[in-house]
């Protein structure tokens, strides 16, 4: 009888929380379609003549060259017709070739975004490390001299230019110390580990190459400290804001009245009770670290996606621009669907709304 009592509760729950994925799934997909609409239309919004871009100057002034050129590419069609024919190949895993490598845009992609992600992550983690611990602390500390001080850190955080914090930071720590590498993601010396991941750290480890490991994160450290600083300072105010609303509940008192430690209210309670909202930044903020990156990889000669982007729209190369908005707006779908995920998860009322 009470196995059954319990089927019946859980499988309402089960089915509620399967209805919001699908949902959110539909929604994804919907605003995919519209992310690749943008995409299409913008990159044809370009000033500029991309068959000179390229043809180059002397085979644009040759009319027949052109024409094939045309011809080939499908750029005599109507617009509608070509969007199609785009939608057609990206089903096919076909992203175009870029005009500036000669090699297919999501080639070049697959080897821009790991060095993306990997200092994204790595800046991430440091940023919900030190953004939840100093938000909480300036949380329980309101109005002291703690709270002050966390406060006016999170403020210089928030800002410092963070091309300008590049700068400094390479011309400090490399040019005049040397105590951090300057460039690139590993050194000339070593050769990168065994591709698994495209992530030189994860992939050292999984190869036991433990110098290469070292190095690997060496090159990360001045990259992570810059992108996270404006994310620190962020999640720091914006932590502290939640857990203090959350300690002004209800049951947050009446926990205190029970006698509850302060680490079980805090990891228990207070932060749970505030997770949401901290989840909903977490997410934009992984997302801009992601895709506005652009000034850090140029200053540290990091191989990644701005530094790919950056190259892309200098060149007018119009099939790498388009593959550079098409992984943006896909991974910030991606994002904004896995926190939509975690919120039914962590919260029944969302799912059940």
């Amino acid at each position: 009888m009470g196995n059954t009592t319990r089927a019946t509760r859980t499988s309402p729950a089960r089915s509620a929380l399967a209805g919001y994925v699908l949902r959110r799934l539909g929604m994804s997909v919907l605003l995919l379609f519209g992310v690749t609409l943008v995409t299409f239309t913008l990159a044809n919004l370009v000033p500029g003549n991309p068959i000179v871009a390229a043809l180059g100057e002397g085979a644009a002034s040759n009319p027949a060259t052109v024409e094939a050129y045309i011809a080939k590419h499908g750029l005599d069609q109507p617009l509608p017709v070509q969007y199609f024919t785009y939608l057609a190949n990206l089903f096919q895993g076909n992203m175009g070739v870029s005009l500036r490598t000669g090699q297919p845009v999501a080639t070049d992609l697959q080897k821009a975004l790991p060095a993306t992600f990997e200092v994204a992550i790595g800046a991430i983690i440091v940023s919900l490390a030190l953004g939840v611990t100093l938000g909480s602390i300036a949380a329980y500390r309101r109005g002291k001299i703690s709270d002050q001080l966390v406060r006016v850190l999170s403020l210089i955080g928030l800002s410092i230019p963070t091309f300008w914090m590049a700068l400094v930071s390479f011309n400090f720590f490399f040019l005049q110390l040397r105590i951090a590498p300057g460039s690139g993601r590993l050194s000339p010396i070593l050769s990168p580990p065994p591709t698994v991941t495209g992530l030189y750290t994860v992939d050292a480890l999984l190869a036991g190459q433990w110098t290469t490991f070292m190095d690997a994160l060496a090159h990360l450290m001045l990259p992570v400290f810059v992108l996270s600083l404006f994310t620190i300072g962020l999640l720091t105010r914006f932590v502290r804001t939640s857990v203090l609303e959350v300690l002004d509940a209800d049951y947050i008192r009446a926990g205190r009245a029970k006698g509850l430690s302060g680490s079980r209210m805090l990891f228990g309670y207070v932060l749970r009770g505030a997770s949401l909202p901290i989840l909903t930044i977490v997410g934009l903020a992984f997302g801009s670290l992601l895709s506005g990156t652009v000034l850090v990889e140029a200053v540290f000669a990091w191989p990644g996606l701005g530094t790919y982007a950056f190259n892309s729209a200098t060149s007018l190369d119009l099939p790498g621009v388009m593959g550079v908005g098409l992984v943006v707006g896909f991974i910030y779908l991606a994002i904004n669907f896995a926190v939509d995920l975690l919120y039914g998860v962590l919260d029944p009322r969302v799912r059940l709304a």
